[in-house]
């Protein structure tokens, strides 16, 4: 997983501080803080309004219209597995269905296994290594079963 620090008020406001001269920051203090912290904790969206002079309405509106904006603290891995049409055409579809079968992870959904959680992405622009996974920020091409379940921290599918 990767090394986030833990929420820090005086942190973000120092992130927010200076990216606030951007036009269109809202996306970028919002990556900077889920980059820094692994989420975007919801005590940010006053000081994001704030500065940037938006209601709290808008910067809301923002984290929750993008599914890559978490408002809790990352609970340990996080793989995310491209299902856009280059890698269904690949077989990711199979593999969703063999690690709940196999596993019990639900991608998007509960997962049978502490610290991993697995989240469907709409393209990694890898499309002829398909299917293709992003872990801890590292690209992973041809993924197939076994792969997954080492990237999810558990051991192989088959011998």
């Amino acid at each position: 997983m990767a090394g986030y620090r833990m929420w820090d008020d005086d942190g973000a406001r120092q992130i927010v501080g200076g990216l606030v001269h951007l036009e269109g920051a809202t996306l970028p203090i919002l990556h900077a803080l889920q980059d820094e912290f692994g989420y975007v904790d919801p005590k940010a969206v006053p000081l994001i309004a704030d500065a940037l002079n938006l209601s709290r309405a808008e910067v809301h509106g923002a984290i929750s219209f993008y599914d890559d904006f978490k408002t809790a603290p990352p609970v340990g891995r996080v793989v995310k597995l491209c299902r856009a049409e280059a890698c269904q055409a690949l077989g990711c579809e199979t593999l969703v269905a063999q690690l709940e079968r196999d596993h019990g992870i639900q991608v998007d959904g509960h997962s049978g296994v502490d610290g991993v959680a697995v989240e469907t992405v709409y393209c990694l622009g890898n499309c002829a290594l398909g299917p293709s996974a992003l872990v801890d920020g590292a690209l992973i091409g041809r993924v197939d079963v076994n792969r997954l379940a080492e990237l999810c921290g558990l051991a192989s599918a088959s011998p």
